[in-house]
């Protein structure tokens, strides 16, 4: 054929445009939806609960006992808590823990692969100041009023962002969860095990320890995928599986439904913490890859 070196340079063309546009490995059939890559937070808005005495926030009243009397709330953040700043020769996401709050998407997703990385900090504040870990979290599936569950956060389901516990699931508010789990210790959360007896996760006993530690050395940027698909979610530390959780549902007006899409809460919970690289793509399916 007289036409073949053309034929394959197009063909070629056409595969490394797909690889360039389409996230590798993503289980995705679709562009990457950019929630942060350097730029403003325009696609995202705060919700800030009450800051703790310690802090001085200006035009906002204490009671007798010095304790402030009402919320920040929505969109405001005196205290700089979430905001844009240069690490490691690159624009990121600060986080400064300062408040108990999120930093919430404008949007709702379902069925999606949620994507980012993060680097625990070294500022903390109270009531955390002592503690010896940063905590933060991804909450996916989030619904209903902000600063609703101990006035901090939406309902949702929780990814744990902390020290050797990345990947940890906590249910957040009246939601439920299966999740195949072992023993512990004694008085210690379940831990997640592959095809091992289902047990149910809700606002009563809320946290589940993952499986496997696949985190890097404290210093490093660690990657988060979330696959969510249906009523199923997987928890991936940077490309491992560490957790699935099944049957993800709510109680809303006393009866049991799917919870199966939502927008995506990050938290200031006491810790500075760095986050870049968020996006999020839609999905027909969990890879099969990825499940037991």
């Amino acid at each position: 054929m007289k036409n073949q070196p053309f034929l394959y340079s197009f063909l070629l063309g056409i595969l490394i445009s797909s690889s360039l546009c389409y996230g590798q490995n993503s289980g995705s059939q679709y562009k990457w939806d950019i929630l942060f890559d350097g730029g403003n937070l325009d696609q995202w808005y705060t919700y800030l609960s009450k800051p703790h005495p310690n802090s001085e926030v200006q035009d906002m009243k204490k009671d007798k006992e010095g304790n402030y009397k009402e919320h920040i709330g929505l969109n405001k953040d005196p205290l700089n808590v979430f905001s844009v700043v240069e690490k490691d020769g690159e624009k990121v996401i600060r986080i400064s823990g300062e408040v108990f709050g999120t930093l919430i998407t404008k949007k709702e997703f379902e069925n999606y692969h949620l994507s980012l990385e993060f680097k625990a900090g070294k500022k903390k504040y109270p009531p955390r100041e002592n503690k010896k870990k940063i905590d933060s979290g991804i909450l996916y599936h989030s619904v209903g009023p902000e600063g609703a569950w101990e006035e901090h956060w939406m309902r949702s389901f929780e990814y744990q962002v902390k020290e050797g516990s990345c990947g940890d699931f906590i249910t957040i508010g009246k939601v439920l969860a299966e999740i195949p789990t072992v023993p512990t210790k004694p008085k210690r959360p379940q831990k997640y095990q592959k095809r091992a007896d289902m047990r149910t996760f809700h606002h009563k006993a809320p946290y589940c320890r993952h499986g496997d530690e696949f985190e890097k050395p404290k210093e490093e940027w660690n990657t988060i995928d979330i696959y969510m698909h249906g009523d199923t979610s997987i928890h991936l530390v940077n490309g491992k599986v560490n957790l699935i959780a099944y049957n993800l549902r709510q109680i809303k007006d006393g009866k049991e439904i799917p919870l199966t899409k939502g927008k995506v809460q990050i938290q200031s919970e006491g810790g500075e913490i760095f986050y870049r690289n968020i996006k999020v793509s839609p999905i027909k399916g969990i890879p099969k890859e990825l499940m037991p």
